[in-house]
């Protein structure tokens, strides 16, 4: 009833059914439900709680308090000091404003909106964890461009008198430690405090929630081991440490999966077992055995999408329905190749997360531009996207018509005789791709042009890793095989992109019951009858970029959140090549390889059936 406790929730346990019980086990214990708060992480999730208490209670209307972090700060920050919705600044607008500094500080962006989403992660970052920004050491960019962008970006909100959401956070934060008497009308309004999903939540979140849980009654319900937004500032060590910030809490375990297999149980519980940092669960199911974990080495990723399809064909024969089917990756755009296979095959599925395309990568409208310089004259569009790709020193002023020619471009550049030799080489590019296939003038532009050593110097500016690129110009290239002239390579785009949208049209409809393809962060509180992960590969998952422990084990428990998404059966696949380049099996998959049942392996020849239809 009273005072502080924590819920252990594993998979599938039902910690919804607890909170929402847990409410109603309070209004009958006499407490006035608007002294009742229940904060969740989105609106969907809000929702679902609110429709999911009312069903419980048959209807009854109880004046209970449900809301989201954000939404419940911006209550208290609107109380305070009169906040509208006109005050908060739109994830567009937080968007526009560091892509103008961006230009007027003449930063090679590459893709606008993949290096906005990542400065404005950093902003968060340097916010909410209160690190001044003069000793924050930016992943993205050099440190004085980070610091310029962001008091560009704080001057512009001033000018605006417009918040964020982290903005709301802080002030928040700082109102309640700043104004005793606010904190304590909301410590009376809201003496029982309960949180779904704790271990998304962050830092300064976590603090203000111990704000206003002043009486202790902080009932918290999650599971470390399905912490999985560090980039969010989100962090497994604020649940670890609950109990040492109230030791006198309750610790209550659901130990029990009502979702999967005991097979399917099993192998992600000795997968997960591999992190360190982590309450130890004894998880069991008391459903059927079930079948064990089909692990499959496949020859390349060919192989891997016919593995899939023939598997879902199998399991659609049996009278399974697509809906009940997922096929989850590591990141978004591993979910093309699914879906133009199941497309092929014309299985229905539905897109959840917002699948980019391929061929609208920056790298890949770069390669369009060189081929399309190929004319007599060129398109000034095309010409600026790739004249200094690598660097040749040339200006916009020069290109000042619409179409360009290297003649009028010398004349320009009369004054200064060190540029022919820029142009010239440029010119022989272009003279040279004129009457190669795509695929051979690609290769060209990448290798004789200097392209792929521009990409490199481009990821050393952003502190990525170079192989990022180089492996998404690959995947480029290599759908330009096969086809003999650039608009043949331009048609096969434009008709892969009309399918991609056409069945983007069909998820949106709500009866629509197709296979699901999503990322493992997209399926968090989903489940299915039958799951696949594809690419379980080293560099895939654990990711790359993973390199400290902490993100290991962030990269363990991504994995461990797609496995417990199965209920009845569970395929992990891996490749062995992938676009030329060999790869490895994930170091997570070694407690389960082999222990059930072997691996199996196929290769293209094991299916012969699919030729006719490929």
């Amino acid at each position: 009833m009273d005072g502080p406790a924590m819920v252990l929730a594993g998979p599938g346990s039902g910690k919804t059914t607890v909170i929402i019980h847990r409410i109603k086990h309070l209004i009958e214990s006499h407490v006035r439900p608007e002294h009742i708060l229940v904060i969740t992480f989105t609106r969907a999730a809000e929702r679902q709680m609110q429709e999911r208490f009312s069903a419980l209670c048959k209807g009854a209307s109880f004046p209970v308090t449900f809301g989201t972090f954000h939404s419940v700060f911006f209550h208290i920050l609107k109380h305070a000091y009169g906040y509208s919705a006109d005050n908060i600044l739109r994830e567009e607008e937080r968007c526009q404003i560091v892509l103008k500094l961006a230009r007027s500080m003449n930063l090679d962006c590459g893709d606008p909106d993949e290096w906005s989403v990542d400065v404005l992660a950093e902003i968060s970052k340097v916010k909410t964890e209160r690190i001044p920004v003069e000793y924050y050491y930016s992943s993205s960019m050099g440190e004085e461009e980070f610091r310029r962008i962001y008091a560009g970006y704080r001057r512009e909100q001033e000018r605006l008198r417009k918040v964020d959401f982290d903005d709301m956070s802080v002030y928040t934060s700082d109102l309640l430690r700043a104004r005793k008497d606010i904190l304590r009308s909301w410590q009376e309004k809201f003496r029982y405090i309960l949180v779904d999903e704790f271990q998304d939540i962050d830092l300064i979140q976590y603090q203000i929630v111990r704000l206003l849980a002043g009486s202790g009654n902080l009932f918290i319900v999650g599971d470390d081991d399905q912490s999985i937004y560090r980039f969010r500032g989100s962090r497994p060590e604020i649940m670890l440490g609950f109990p040492s910030d109230y030791p006198d809490a309750r610790i209550i375990q659901l130990k029990e999966n009502h979702r999967s297999t005991a097979q399917i149980v099993a192998s992600s519980v000795a997968v997960i077992s591999g992190n360190r940092n982590r309450f130890r669960k004894d998880l069991f199911s008391t459903g059927a055995d079930g079948e064990p974990v089909e692990v499959m080495e496949c020859a390349d990723v060919e192989t891997e999408m016919l593995c899939l399809i023939r598997e879902i064909r199998k399991s659609l024969s049996d009278g399974l329905h697509p809906g009940e089917i997922a096929v989850l990756t590591r990141t978004n755009p591993e979910g093309r190749e699914p879906a133009m296979k199941l497309d092929e095959f014309q299985i229905p599925y539905r897109i959840r997360n917002t699948v980019p395309m391929l061929w609208d990568h920056w790298i890949a409208r770069d390669f369009l531009a060189y081929l399309s310089l190929t004319g007599d004259e060129m398109d000034r569009q095309d010409f600026l996207r790739v004249c200094n790709h690598p660097n040749r020193y040339i200006t916009r002023k020069s290109a000042y018509a619409k179409k360009l020619t290297f003649q009028g471009l010398r004349a320009w550049y009369q004054d200064q005789e060190w540029m022919a030799q820029y142009l010239d080489s440029f010119e022989r590019l272009i003279h040279v791709i004129r009457d190669m296939r795509p695929y051979a003038a690609i290769n060209y532009i990448r290798k004789a042009g200097g392209y792929d050593r521009y990409l490199e110097e481009y990821a050393i500016r952003r502190r990525i890793d170079p192989s990022e690129l180089i492996q998404i110009a690959d995947e480029i290239q290599d759908t330009s095989r096969g086809c003999s002239l650039a608009k043949d390579w331009t048609q096969k785009i434009r008709q892969a992109r009309k399918q991609l949208e056409e069945q983007k049209e069909k998820s949106l409809l709500q009866d629509h019951d197709g296979v699901t393809i999503a990322t493992l962060h997209g399926a968090k509180g989903l489940e299915f009858t039958e799951v696949f992960l594809l690419n379980v590969n080293e560099g895939v998952i654990p990711y790359h970029r993973a390199v400290m422990e902490p993100e290991i084990e962030e990269e363990r428990r991504l994995l461990y959140v797609g496995m417990t998404r199965a209920k009845r059966r569970l395929h992990i696949y891996y490749v062995r090549e992938r676009y030329n380049r060999k790869m490895q099996p994930s170091r997570f998959l070694k407690p389960i390889m082999n222990v059930e049942k072997p691996v199996e392996k196929a290769g293209k020849k094991d299916f012969h059936f699919f030729e006719k239809r490929c």
